[in-house]
């Protein structure tokens, strides 16, 4: 009968002695486990694999075999086997402790390595933190140095050139104010005994940083904003080969510890620096321990950094879009022909239907009531600047009249007077002195600013207008579940200007309105010091001058009294002057004139005849081209439309239309009148006559002799304020015999009512004085 022997142990292999037939085991015992063994593979548990990877393998002792077939009952105090036993565990026993000891020391060994480089580690970390911080201070004090050279140095060896570079300001633009910002928070973190190495220097830092974020991220976005305008100036500059030469000299001369070649190499910096300080802060985030004090307000200002950039990018992508379309562009017809194209075509074609489909309410127009409020007091204000812009430059335009009539400069022959003297000298300070100086400061703080602010009126005007273009392009697209590129750029662009308009325009309207009530007010004030100037002015001269006793109601009513007057005469020389200008000019006909004119009489009749008061040229078909002074016969004073400001004339032979308003009756004063009877006396005498058209002229002198006497020898009706009205055989008194350009052909006379007028020359007669009454000498006419 076989004896059913024990599975072999899955873990481990175990080489068993070839059993004998005494020492067979009961099949219970078979089944039961060792505990040595399970105590054994608890322990060494985690040395069996590594062991089993080198080949080894366990061999259990005889005795340890043999145990596991031992009943329970071999376990009895006195039988000779249990001794052999203990004293094998035993020796296991003291063979795992040293193993334990042995794991424990190894397991000390490797916590201590892994301190020391955890240690290590921390110190590295701390060294490159440490390096990051002084690399930040350290390149901003090299930043702020080249910044220094590139604004003191440079830009004032540059301005030493004759002629200077042109547009050399606008280089610069806003390099100061990065300066000032750059220069501050150094001396924040400068201004404690606080070394880069000291654990308080970095939140010192963070603060500081964090405390001119907002004048940083003013500063900068305004420079980079205006760098491509650096870009542009330098450009032209190259194109004058001579002037950059001069250029690079002045840069290595000032810079010769630097390898610079042009201007960009120091301007450039602030864009570089802006976008370094993110980098700076992360590098030392990275290398500082998230345990330390300052950690998280050093992850606040890195953020703070990153979205100081953001910021700035796109407000210069907003100042990008409002460049490009707030330029008013002068083209001309062939210009625009030339940009012509399917595209604009197109374009034009989509907002001219999209904006009849508002104006016919076939389409629903997008309202921005914000932006529409903001676009209406940006007209009312555009309005009102424009208003006040041609006041004031209208103002100045009579200012500077009256200063150019230097009254004060004619000698009137008054010495001795007082009051005139009085009078001259006021004036003369008046227009030497007190207003010049209010026009110069007029035009400087008041008319200059105001022409800036109508100049600065066209760049928000054309964004506007704009913006509406791109909102029709922006309706079309925007019910489409899938934009294209093109019409997702156009999308950004609309809501780009839009955004730039609601955030710009508000204050563009309130520095616009506050310049306004600026200027307004410096207007006051500059009408306040010239009354003072001109009261302190009077009151030296106000106990020379009359009426300077009278009482305050009696002086303003004379005061009152004497400018009527004045406004009065001056009217009256007004009417005169009018008069004199509306004086005939009748000019003598030549030959061929003549010959017209009694072609013309035989022809229509006197009653027709008409002369071209100025140049008449043809603009219609059918029309005449007619020179000054030429003779024309009426045939029909309407043209075949009905139109009656246009005749149809005959001109000696051809036939046309001539505008009515150039045309004017002709009066035959030459006609040879019947003979006088009268004798007749030459009348160029060599008295002295007043010619009017002289500028030395000398008052009016009758200059008909004493023994003679001029009257009418025909009735003429006056046809006009320069003409008299006489009678046949009316004495009239010649005061020239001629007119005010010198034609003979008219004499200036005064009839017996004291009425003055032209008459014709030939119309007059002389008679001695002492013949009688000159209606007896007149022919029966």
């Amino acid at each position: 009968m076989e004896v059913p022997r024990r599975p072999p142990p899955s873990s481990f292999t175990l080489p068993l002695p070839k059993p004998s037939s005494s020492s067979l085991c009961s099949p219970g015992a078979a089944e039961k486990k060792n505990p040595v063994t399970e105590k054994l593979q608890k322990r060494a548990g985690n040395t069996e694999e590594e062991e089993d990877q080198a080949g080894g393998e366990i061999f259990l002792s005889e005795e340890e075999t043999v145990q596991e077939s031992v009943s329970p009952a071999d376990y009895s105090i006195g039988s000779p086997g249990i001794h052999a036993r203990l004293s094998s565990h035993d020796s296991f026993s003291e063979e795992s402790v040293a193993t334990e000891e042995r794991l424990a020391e190894e397991a000390q060994e490797a916590k201590k390595k892994s301190e020391e480089e955890e240690a290590a580690a921390k110190e590295r970390a701390a060294q490159r933190q440490q390096m990051a911080v002084e690399e930040l201070v350290q390149s901003e004090k090299n930043y702020l140095q080249m910044l220094q050279v590139s604004t003191v140095t440079i830009r004032s060896n540059l301005q030493k050139l004759r002629p200077p570079p042109a547009n050399l300001d606008s280089m610069f633009l806003y390099i100061e104010e990065v300066i000032d910002v750059s220069t501050r928070l150094l001396s924040l973190l400068d201004q404690r005994e606080v070394q880069p190495g000291d654990p308080q220097f970095l939140e010192m830092l963070c603060d500081s940083f964090l405390s001119l974020s907002s004048d940083i991220e003013t500063v900068y976005r305004e420079y980079l904003a205006n760098y491509n305008q650096v870009t542009v100036v330098e450009n032209s500059y190259k194109q004058k080969e001579a002037l950059w030469n001069e250029i690079i000299k002045v840069i290595k001369a000032s810079a010769p510890e630097v390898n610079a070649t042009s201007l960009s190499f120091f301007l450039v910096m602030p864009v570089q620096r802006i976008a370094r300080y993110p980098l700076l802060l992360q590098t030392i985030q990275k290398h500082t321990d998230p345990a330390h004090p300052a950690y998280a307000l050093l992850e606040q200002t890195a953020h703070t950094s990153v979205a100081l950039n953001c910021r700035i990018n796109e407000y210069k992508r907003f100042r990008e879009v409002a460049d490009k379309y707030k330029k008013t562009e002068t083209l001309t017809i062939k210009d625009k022909i030339n940009r012509l194209n399917t595209h604009s075509i197109a374009k034009k074609t989509a907002r001219l239907s999209q904006h009849i489909k508002h104006e016919t309410g076939m389409a629903a127009k997008l309202v921005d009531e914000e932006f529409d409020a903001l676009e209406g007091f940006f007209s009312v204000l555009e309005n009102g600047i424009l208003q006040l812009h041609e006041n004031v430059e209208t103002y100045l335009l009579h200012l500077e009249r009256f200063l150019a009539c230097k009254t004060e400069e004619f000698d009137l022959d008054m010495d001795g007077e007082k009051a005139p003297i009085c009078y001259k000298e006021i004036s003369t300070a008046l227009r030497q002195w007190i207003l010049p100086t209010f026009e110069k400061r007029m035009r400087t703080l008041i008319y200059k600013p105001l022409c800036a602010l109508r100049d600065l009126l066209a760049g928000p005007r054309n964004l506007i207008r704009k913006r509406l273009d791109k909102l029709l392009d922006y309706e079309v697209i925007e019910a489409k579940s899938n934009l294209s590129y093109e019409e997702q750029a156009v999308a950004n662009t609309y809501r780009t200007m839009n955004t730039l308009l609601l955030n710009e325009l508000p204050r563009f309207n309130g520095l616009a309105l506050q310049m306004i009530w600026s200027m307004l007010g410096t207007f006051s004030c500059l009408h306040k010091d010239l009354a003072a100037d001109m009261e302190q002015l009077f009151q030296s001269f106000a106990q020379q001058l009359p009426h300077s006793s009278l009482q305050p109601g009696a002086f303003w009513k004379w005061a009152e009294f004497a400018v009527l007057e004045g406004a009065k005469r001056l009217e009256i020389l007004c009417q005169t002057v009018e008069d004199t200008l509306n004086a005939p000019v009748v000019q003598p006909l030549s030959p061929s004139s003549q010959r017209r004119l009694k072609q013309l009489t035989d022809k229509h009749g006197s009653g027709k005849i008409y002369q071209v008061i100025s140049t008449v040229v043809a603009s219609r078909d059918l029309d005449l081209n007619l020179s000054r002074g030429e003779l024309v016969a009426i045939i029909s004073e309407i043209d075949t439309r009905g139109d009656k400001r246009r005749w149809l004339v005959d001109a000696g032979g051809k036939r046309g239309y001539v505008p009515s308003s150039k045309l004017i009756r002709y009066h035959q004063a030459a006609e040879d009148p019947p003979p006088s009877p009268h004798l007749g006396v030459p009348l160029g005498g060599t008295g002295l006559r007043r010619h009017s058209y002289t500028p030395e002229s000398q008052p009016l002198h009758v200059t008909s002799k004493q023994c003679f006497q001029d009257f009418a020898a025909y009735d003429f009706t006056a046809r006009g304020n320069h003409e008299v009205s006489v009678r046949a055989g009316e004495c009239v008194r010649v005061l020239e015999r001629h007119d005010k350009r010198g034609n003979p052909e008219w004499s200036l006379v005064e009839a017996s009512g004291g009425q003055r007028g032209y008459v014709p020359t030939n119309y007059l007669r002389v008679m001695p004085v002492g013949m009688g009454s000159p209606v007896g000498f007149l022919p029966n006419l």
